[in-house]
């Protein structure tokens, strides 16, 4: 199965942002923290951020589309109508893209944001 990453799945707006880091709740995981905040207009989307205080840039840019990876592999089994930031730390930063999946994939289950189908945080399929 092929599940694409469209622009519809991100949030876009400065008041998105703004209604997400103010009062959003948060969870911390050992290389993802996870903002997340119920969605006015009832869709999931996401945003990936990386602080500048974190690494250099190519660091930062391997962060990021780690992240969009494993949330564009979650997406599909992931309940409906909430808005999610997503950070990575430092040990994030440089871990392998798997293990990303794997404690983003923790996080968003130990939480009840996966659907009770979800196959579990399988990489290789």
């Amino acid at each position: 199965m092929v599940f694409p990453y469209p622009a519809s799945l991100r949030l876009k707006q400065g008041w998105e942002y703004d209604t997400l880091f103010r009062t959003g709740s948060r969870l911390k995981g050992r290389l993802v923290r996870l903002l997340f905040v119920r969605a006015p207009d009832g869709k999931t989307r996401f945003a990936m951020a990386v602080g500048r205080r974190v690494a250099k840039a190519h660091l930062r840019n391997r962060g990021r589309r780690m992240l969009k990876e494993s949330l564009r592999r979650l997406h599909p089994w992931m309940k409906e109508g909430w808005w999610f930031a997503c950070m990575l730390n430092e040990q994030g930063l440089r871990a392998k893209a798997d293990e990303v999946y794997a404690d983003l994939g923790a996080l968003l289950k130990r939480r009840g944001f996966m659907k009770d189908d979800w196959p579990g945080a399988i990489w290789y399929q």
